[in-house]
């Protein structure tokens, strides 16, 4: 028994003498905690020693109960200790890493800037929210019954020929205006509606200083029973006055083949009168297309486009300029 007492007392000496030069030895945390476990674990070296005391006579086994506690606290203020050691070191790393030298230059990142047309849409439609509008949106490849037919525009309508379009080789094609949104948004919600419809349009225009093949449209519907021409005028004078400011507006006799009474609305600007937007009363024929009953319901539409006001409020000289993506352009906005 003495043998084997001696034995034990051995092995956990030598534990205690193994242990604490390992974990003094230890560069990270991962690594001291593996070999916690590996000494000090359920399955660890001192438990295994410890399981051998069952061999050993009763009065020898306080001895090496005591020896295994004492070798048990060396490893376990060992591991404390090199813990510590190496949290602040890995603080004391992390600090030194993110450290800001104030006197360094900073690092430049350009700032952005909205696109002059992003600008006049996100204007325009904030009036309008305010004034009770919801956005709406619709698809830029359409059918002709809802960029033509459902707006009164049939086949052999000369008015067609205003807006001649891109057609697709499945007979669909290229939205002319974003009137086609009002269609499909009447398709699908009952009286009273006021919506917005902002979007790209496209036309087979000559493109010049003042046209082009693709450009942007802002269109305005409001329906319900009772509306006037009246409430069509006050609608667009308090655009017109918070977008330009209080300034004259006019109205003019004009045709659209979706509304009637038809009318051009122009502004005073810089002492001369300017065509701004189109707008009338919505025609009977294009609330029976919804599904509207024209007995009951009037409406009142309005577009203007986006470009025109954009070159008007930023004395833009030419429309080709928003399209070139030229930074010496789009810097001044």
């Amino acid at each position: 028994m003495a043998t084997q007492l001696s034995e034990l007392e051995t092995q956990l000496e030598d534990l205690r003498a193994e242990g604490i030069t390992a974990i003094a030895a230890c560069q990270t945390l991962d690594e001291l905690e593996q070999l916690r476990i590996n000494y000090l674990g359920k399955k660890g070296k001192v438990s295994v020693v410890l399981g051998a005391m069952g061999k050993l006579d009763p009065s020898e086994r306080p001895r090496i109960g005591a020896l295994a506690n004492e070798v048990k606290k060396a490893l376990e203020t060992g591991l404390e200790e090199t813990r510590t050691a190496l949290q602040r070191a890995q603080l004391e790393a992390q600090l030194q890493s993110e450290t800001l030298d104030v006197t360094m230059p900073g690092v430049y990142h350009s700032q952005g800037r909205i696109h002059p047309l992003n600008g006049i849409i996100d204007r325009a439609l904030d009036i309008f929210v305010g004034l009770g509008y919801t956005v709406a949106s619709g698809p830029e490849m359409e059918t002709d019954y809802y960029n033509f037919e459902a707006l009164n525009t049939p086949p052999d309508h000369p008015a067609r020929d205003m807006q001649d379009t891109f057609y697709l080789p499945d007979g669909n094609l290229l939205r002319t205006h974003t009137s086609s949104v009002q269609i499909r948004y009447m398709e699908q919600h009952q009286p009273p509606i006021r919506i917005v419809a902002p979007g790209r349009v496209y036309r087979r225009d000559t493109v010049d200083a003042t046209h082009a093949a693709v450009f942007h449209q802002i269109e305005l519907l409001a329906i319900e029973e009772g509306l006037r021409f009246t409430d069509l005028k006050g609608t667009i004078k308090e655009f017109l006055r918070q977008m330009f400011g209080d300034l004259p507006v006019r109205f003019r006799a004009s045709y659209f083949p979706f509304t009637e009474p038809s009318a051009e609305v122009d502004l005073q600007w810089q002492g001369k009168w300017l065509e701004v937007l189109g707008c009338g009363m919505v025609d009977p024929n294009v609330l029976k297309a919804a599904g509207y009953d024209p007995e009951k319901y009037t409406g009142f539409a309005a577009g203007f486009g986006v470009e025109r006001f954009a070159m008007v409020l930023h004395q833009i000289d030419d429309i080709r300029r928003v399209y070139a993506s030229d930074l010496r352009f789009l810097r001044q906005f």
